[in-house]
């Protein structure tokens, strides 16, 4: 038997192993009507650890949203500065600030977002610091633009998790990272498999599957404290847990009866209670927005397709028909959209449906294992290519597609963590 070590992890403190090799974004594509955003260098940033300016350029271009333009000189919150000049250079928007060390150690960063059109101010902010939550607080600036700009909230500054595996060590490591990819911290590793992480709704947890005790079983792990429960390790196969949207629960799929069925269990692993109940195999299950309703996977009508039941049992009702092989259901926060994985024309592509209209659209080949980003605007996904698994990020739309990949090992069971309070 070979024991998991868990190490403490805090989103605030960060305080678990930095692992070595960080993320590589590679962008393509870009969105439809896109925002045209100068950055300027903010005034004495390289008193900081990190230039908060590149990394809030970086961000913006990330999202394929904006395009950002170089605004070639560094301006300071408190400047007087010449809108009209940058309307007329082409951006809608400017993006000024400065930083300053303070006596205690910490960094005052301050930032304005301007209007060049309407000659106005958009929104400003003033945050002290750490030295280690410079780019944290980077992203919370470009998430703000974000925001200001589409209306619709950023997810710069949230965290991600997944699994990378070297597979001449064997060894496993779930790791969670910033959403760029950057300030990897590992959260648990040992020698053999971890998968299926999820993200609980206050983003403090991650439940996830370990086969350490050479079986799977059903894990929840406090990133706050390092604590760990076991929350599912019944006869059998323990595996796909999956929170609830208000963190009370965790549907699982068990085959402690015999064939693989939908359960529900609360946090804390106490009252487990059977939910489907057919004569096939039912497993991935996800709450939907509602907390009401379960999607699952199950392969009852003679092939895997995706349906859904209400989380206290009963009918369940068929929502994919097209392609023989449909599996991994994800809905988006809002409950709008279905996200999955379909075999068709010989390879794995991840689709998207309107769950009102019923409309799909394909999205990415080669892709396993979606995730929303938190916002639904984006779905992380694992692919294959050049030899290794690698993570890549692809928008709800179709257009923006990036790849995270790196030379370490293979990386993959993504899963997108919340918005943090």
């Amino acid at each position: 038997m070979k024991k998991l070590h868990t190490l403490l992890f805090s989103a605030s403190l960060l305080m678990g192993v930095a692992a070595h090799a960080q993320l590589k974004v590679e962008i393509a594509g870009v969105g439809s009507n896109q925002i045209p955003v100068a950055v300027a260098a903010f005034a004495d940033e390289s008193v900081a650890p990190e230039q908060v300016s590149a990394i809030i350029r970086a961000d913006l271009e990330r999202s394929g949203v904006f395009r950002v333009i170089d605004a070639h000189q560094p301006i300071s919150d408190t400047a007087n500065v010449d809108l009209a000049a940058f309307k007329a250079s082409g951006a809608d928007a400017l993006v000024v600030g400065s930083v300053q060390r303070l006596a205690d150690g910490r960094f005052q960063v301050r930032y304005k977002l301007l209007d060049t059109v309407k000659q106005a101010q958009l929104s400003q902010l003033s945050d002290a610091v750490t030295a280690r939550n410079t780019r944290l607080e980077a992203h919370r600036i470009a998430d703000d633009v974000y925001e200001k700009l589409t209306g619709v909230r950023g997810i710069f500054s949230t965290r991600i998790t997944y699994v990378k595996q070297d597979p001449a060590a064997h060894d496993y490591k779930l790791v969670v990272a910033d959403a760029d990819g950057e300030g990897e911290q590992v959260a648990a590793h040992g020698r053999e498999p971890i998968i299926s992480p999820s993200w609980s709704p206050d983003g403090t947890k991650v439940a996830y599957v370990s086969f350490e005790l050479r079986k799977p079983v059903i894990y929840v792990q406090n990133l706050v404290t390092g604590q760990r429960t076991v929350i599912a390790n019944e006869k059998g196969n323990n595996s796909a847990p999956a929170w609830s949207p208000d963190g009370t629960r965790l549907a699982l799929a068990l085959s402690k009866t015999g064939n693989t069925q939908v359960w529900v269990v609360n946090a804390d692993g106490s009252g487990l209670r059977r939910v489907s109940n057919s004569n096939g195999i039912d497993t991935e299950p996800r709450f939907a927005a509602d907390g009401q309703t379960i999607y699952f996977t199950s392969d009852r009508s003679g092939g895997p397709q995706i349906y859904k039941m209400n989380v206290n049992g009963g009918q369940a009702t068929r929502v994919t028909f097209n392609g023989n092989y449909n599996i991994s259901p994800r809905l988006s926060p809002d409950g709008k959209t279905l996200a999955w994985i379909s075999q068709r024309d010989g390879g794995f592509s991840l689709y998207a449906m309107d769950l009102a209209s019923g409309q799909e659209q394909r999205l990415a080949d080669g892709a396993t294992e979606p995730s929303f980003s938190p916002n639904g605007k984006y779905i992380m996904y694992a692919t294959r290519g050049g030899g290794r698994t690698a993570l890549a990020v692809v928008s709800v739309d179709g257009r923006v597609k990036q790849r995270l990949t790196t030379q370490a090992g293979n990386i993959r069971e993504p899963s997108w963590g919340p918005f943090m309070k």
